[in-house]
């Protein structure tokens, strides 16, 4: 073999180098993890900066590596028939020069490469960004050109700007996160408490009428004492005449250290509190009850009305899970008891029965209690039952005209026989 020969061979092994530079430079920065990246530019990173920085700039970045990548391309291939004529004579050289370039630029200049960068993409274009960004200047006349040509097809082919990310592509990518192994259970449902806060209305995690302990204005100093003790609440709500009429609240410390021990009137330590209605955000309401230093409102009805109350510990629960403290009762929301047998709460949300029992299914209620009511089309009794779907639920317990524990059974679906081509 000649150097005239030796020389061509180089010549195309350059190329198909330069062509695997070019091929995982595009797939490094189409792939990489812009978040990871301003990260590390943010801490110091030159490179990751100018990988940012490029990045951002994406029209130019793309025009180059093509440009480059086709003029190596296109060189190979020329080469390599010009090698091929030496070797095999005009007749049979360009049929295998094509055939033989496909394959190697194919294997060794797309494939390969690509599937490489794919795997670290940031650190890839780490390493390629110094080198493209002074072939950016290079190409500096055909980007124009290009970007020029590509804002001209934008006019007669509208192409949607709107990037953002919605707020289920944010929950994908924090479930992708925590089975990568980025981030653990706890962080995850934390974060998926945060981001779906702000749907969260007032009414969602309230506490009803009925359930709501509070004191007459009227009461006496030892009736309300006793109810401190009993229910271990710091704060409770005060009423004129009614429920329906909160004036106020009073606290606990305030009690013993002003009407119990200087025996002061109750009303000098009554504060306000925040009345709204059943639809206000809970984000919304955490600002108001941080705005006002209170820790609790009250949920007005269409009538004017007491519907019930949301305490500071109520939304707090909804971003990092139940607080017990040690006068709360433990509630398990679903007890299983035997085989397939559980004793449910039934104030628990009916939505989360459903996805426990892997039930899909819709109603009005937004309790089981309030789902109990509307199967029997009455006010509960002990020891009412019937069946829904592959549950059978018997009501156990009740208290003031309401269900307040159901024993259901789950009677296993069947498996769906495999279905066999006609």
């Amino acid at each position: 073999m000649d150097s005239h020969s030796t020389g061509l061979i180089v010549t195309i092994v350059i190329m198909i180098i330069l062509s695997a530079y070019f091929s995982a430079t595009e797939t490094a920065f189409s792939s990489l993890n812009r978040i990871r990246i301003k990260n590390l530019a943010e801490n110091g990173n030159r490179r990751a900066r100018l990988v940012y920085r490029l990045a951002d700039n994406y029209d130019e970045l793309i025009s180059s590596v093509l440009i480059g990548n086709n003029i190596v391309n296109i060189t190979a291939s020329s080469v390599a028939t010009v090698l091929f004529i030496q070797m095999l004579g005009e007749s049979g050289g360009p049929t295998v020069s094509t055939v033989a370039m496909t394959i190697i630029v194919l294997i060794f200049g797309e494939v390969t490469p690509k599937s490489i960068a794919k795997e670290s993409p940031e650190a890839f274009a780490m390493f390629s960004a110094p080198i493209i960004n002074v072939l950016i200047y290079v190409f500096k006349p055909f980007n124009f050109l290009l970007v020029g040509i590509k804002k001209l097809v934008a006019r007669f082919i509208k192409v949607s700007e709107d990037r953002t990310i919605s707020e289920s592509e944010l929950l994908t990518i924090v479930e992708e996160a925590e089975q990568e192994g980025g981030i653990n259970a706890n962080e995850s449902t934390l974060i998926h408490n945060v981001i779906e806060f702000d749907d969260l209305e007032a009414i969602d995690i309230f506490t009803p009428r009925v359930d709501v302990e509070a004191i007459s204005v009227n009461s006496d100093v030892e009736d309300i004492a006793q109810l401190f003790i009993r229910t271990g609440f710091s704060r409770l709500p005060v009423y004129e005449d009614t429920i329906d009429n909160i004036v106020g609240l009073i606290n606990e410390k305030d009690f013993h250290n002003y009407v119990v021990r200087t025996g002061a009137p109750l009303e000098s330590i009554i504060k306000p509190v925040e009345f709204i209605p059943p639809s206000m955000k809970t984000s919304t309401l955490l600002k108001l009850l941080q705005q006002n230093k209170s820790h609790l409102a009250v949920i007005v009805d269409e009538f004017g009305g007491t519907e019930g109350i949301v305490t500071l510990e109520d939304i707090i629960e909804e971003l990092v899970g139940e607080i017990w403290d040690e006068h709360d009762e433990v509630v398990e929301p679903f007890k299983k008891v035997g085989d397939n047998v559980y004793l449910v709460d039934c104030s628990t949300d009916l939505d989360e029965m459903f996805s426990f029992f892997g039930i899909k299914a819709e109603a009005e209620s937004s309790t089981i209690n309030g789902w109990v009511i509307e199967q029997l089309d009455r006010i509960p009794e002990k020891g009412d039952n019937f069946d829904f779907e592959n549950l059978h639920v018997v009501v156990e317990e009740t208290e003031s005209q309401r269900a307040t524990r159901v024993r259901i059974t789950v009677t296993p679906k069947p498996e769906e026989p495999d279905k066999k081509d006609d």
